[in-house]
Formats: C-alpha cells, structure tokens, sequence
C-alpha cells in the first residue's frame, strides 16, 4: 500500500494538461511542434493510463485525431510509414516523398499505437508499403536509421523496429540475426545499453535494447551473470529522494521511472523498485495546474506526464479501485495500456483484418 502521506495523482488535472496539449502548445514547449506525432502519442497515452479517454474527449475529437493521423501516412519508392507531421509542404521528389516530409520510423511506431489507443480498425494501412519502409531502414550493421535516407541510427529505432514488426505479426521486413548483433554490440561493461556501440549506458536505451530482445524472444539468452549485472546497474539508478537517474552519477528526472522501472520489469525484477519513493517523486515532480514535470519545480510537458504515469501503471501491486494512483495496467514490452496493445495486435496484422472481412461478407 502507499504511504497516507502521499498527495493524491491528479489524474484529472493531467488529463486536462495533455488534452489542452493536443490543441495548441504552450510557450515553453513549441520546439517539439516538429514532432507532432511523438507528442500525440503522449497525450493520448496519457488519457488512456489514466481512464481519461472517454470520460474527457468526445467521439468526433477521437475521430478527428484520427483523421489527421491518417493524414501522416506517406506513400514513396522506399515504400509506407508516418512522418512527424503536416507542418511541410515542400514539393514531391522523384522518390515519392517530399523534400521534408519522409517517414520517420519512431513517428510510424507511435502513430500504430495512437491509432490503437483511439481504436481504429486500420483498414488503411499499407502493410505491404510499411514491410519494405522498415527494409529500407535497416543498415549493413543490422542497425535502423529513422529514415529511409538516413537520420538517426541507434538502439530507440532499432526496438521500433522490433515493436512494429510485433505489432504487424510479421518479422519479414526485418533482418533480425544482424539486429540482434547491433544490439549485443550496444551493451556496456555496466550492464546497460548505449545508443550506439562504445557509447555510454542510458536508461532509455537500455529499456530499447531489453525490450527488443523480449519482443524477438531473445532476452533468455543472457546469462545468469549479464542479467544480475543490468538488475543491479538499474536499481543503483534509484536515486536517494525516490526518482530514477538515467545515467551513472546523474540526478533522477521522471521519465527514467519507467525506462529504468521498466526495464527491471522485463528482466522479473520489478519487485526491487522502492515503490514508495518513486511515487513519492512523482508526486513531487506534479504541477499545481496539471501535468508532470522532469523535475520538481519546472514546467511539465507530455512527454514526463506520460512517462511518469507509465512508471507508477508498471509498479507490483496496484493500489486499489478508486484510490487516486490506481491505473490502467501497462505492456512493458509495447509501452501502451494493455487494452490498446491488444487492439493492436489483433487489429494491425493482415491476416486478422481480412479473417475479419471475411466473416463480414459471410454475414456474421
């Protein structure tokens, strides 16, 4: 149980923050306007970790949410993914895309989840467009750029990679004996993952590189010492007032509650997590009119908002129905209410979808 003296969730308060984030941002958050989709993600995710959803939008906001993500969509000779958003108009090149406005494999992951979270049936998903996308993003190191042309290459895009591939019940877009080479390349003498081979561990990307090896059903092959080492580098990242610090040495910041609470989730150790300090943080890190912050005192943002619930959805033994901290369970390995990763796997696959065709055409 947690301690009386902790402040209540303002759920309510958070789920108004995020939902106000949908229309129009404020002052201290413009510079992610260019990552409209990810930003989405979190507000929407927000709503549904919480029990928002439908308590604070209204059937034609979810439908318009969809429609504009749909609009995302983009179709090219490197074939079908989401961009970040509509914000360019550039002119088409040869290629199919605009100078601006190519596919993002981070932006497709969290369009796929949105889409579930807001219970699209995905009949116009280009499945086929979305295999070769992923192919076309995949490097000689086994490795994932963000996009087809390039950009980032490193351990978030490769489990995006993985979790589309999940989410698609097809692995065939991905070469998946080179992926988990880059991703054993990745690990370090902590036990953590960098972003890149010889880079520093993170707990973001380490929360990638686990994920990613339980979703390819991968993650047994680590030894009993390799997995004691990454449990104990990640509960060492437990800070002494409660939150969880991304790297060695560094102070906590609320979005590595769930990268790192996460993380020791896939590994069966979520038990180790000091939960009451880390809701204790959380608690600390809320802002008076809604939202979370990374830390106390400063402006919240979606990103830390949903981070920060997901951190306290994962915790072993939920507090009871009605408390303020009770929330909707959460799928470590897609990073979404279980409800809406279920959606997801039953909805986003071809084979599910033309079942269901077929069933009603036969009028059933």
């Amino acid at each position: 149980m947690l301690p009386t003296i902790l402040p209540p969730l303002s759920k309510g308060s958070h789920a108004t923050h995020c939902k106000r984030c949908l229309s129009g941002l404020p002052s201290s958050q413009v510079d992610v306007d260019p990552a409209k989709l990810a930003l989405s993600f979190y507000c929407l995710g927000s709503l549904d970790v919480s029990g928002e959803l439908e308590n604070r939008t209204r059937d034609w906001e979810r439908e318009q949410w969809r429609e504009w993500i749909w609009s995302q969509q983009t179709h090219g000779h490197y074939g079908t993914g989401f961009r970040a958003s509509s914000y360019m108009t550039a002119k088409y090149s040869a290629e199919g895309y605009s100078d601006h406005d190519n596919p993002q494999i981070i932006m497709t992951y969290t369009a796929l989840l949105s889409l579930s979270t807001l219970r699209d049936n995905f009949s116009r998903l280009d499945r086929k467009g979305l295999l070769k996308f992923l192919r076309s993003c995949q490097n000689t190191d086994g490795s994932f750029s963000s996009e087809p042309l390039g950009g980032d290459s490193d351990l978030r895009t490769t489990f995006c990679a993985f979790a589309i591939s999940t989410m698609l019940d097809d692995w065939s877009g991905v070469d998946v004996t080179s992926a988990l080479q880059f991703i054993r390349s990745c690990r370090t003498y902590e036990g953590g993952y960098g972003q890149s081979p010889f880079g520093e561990a993170l707990g973001g990307t380490t929360y990638c590189a686990l994920a990613a090896l339980r979703l390819a059903n991968q993650l047994d092959p680590l030894s009993v010492q390799d997995r004691q080492k990454t449990i104990r580098w990640l509960v060492q990242n437990q800070a002494s007032n409660g939150g969880f610090r991304g790297r060695t040495n560094k102070d906590a910041d609320a979005c590595y509650c769930f990268w790192c609470g996460a993380s020791l989730h896939i590994l069966d150790a979520g038990d180790l997590v000091d939960k009451a300090a880390m809701s204790s943080f959380i608690a600390s890190c809320q802002f008076k009119y809604g939202g979370i912050a990374k830390i106390p005192g400063e402006h919240p943002d979606p990103y830390h908002t949903y981070l920060s619930l997901a951190a306290v959805a994962l915790l072993p033994s939920n507090p009871p129905e009605g408390s303020s901290w009770a929330l909707h369970p959460l799928d470590p390995l897609l990073n979404a209410t279980y409800q809406t990763s279920s959606w997801a796997r039953a909805h986003i696959p071809a084979s599910k979808v033309d079942d269901d065709d077929a069933l009603g055409d036969a009028g059933i």
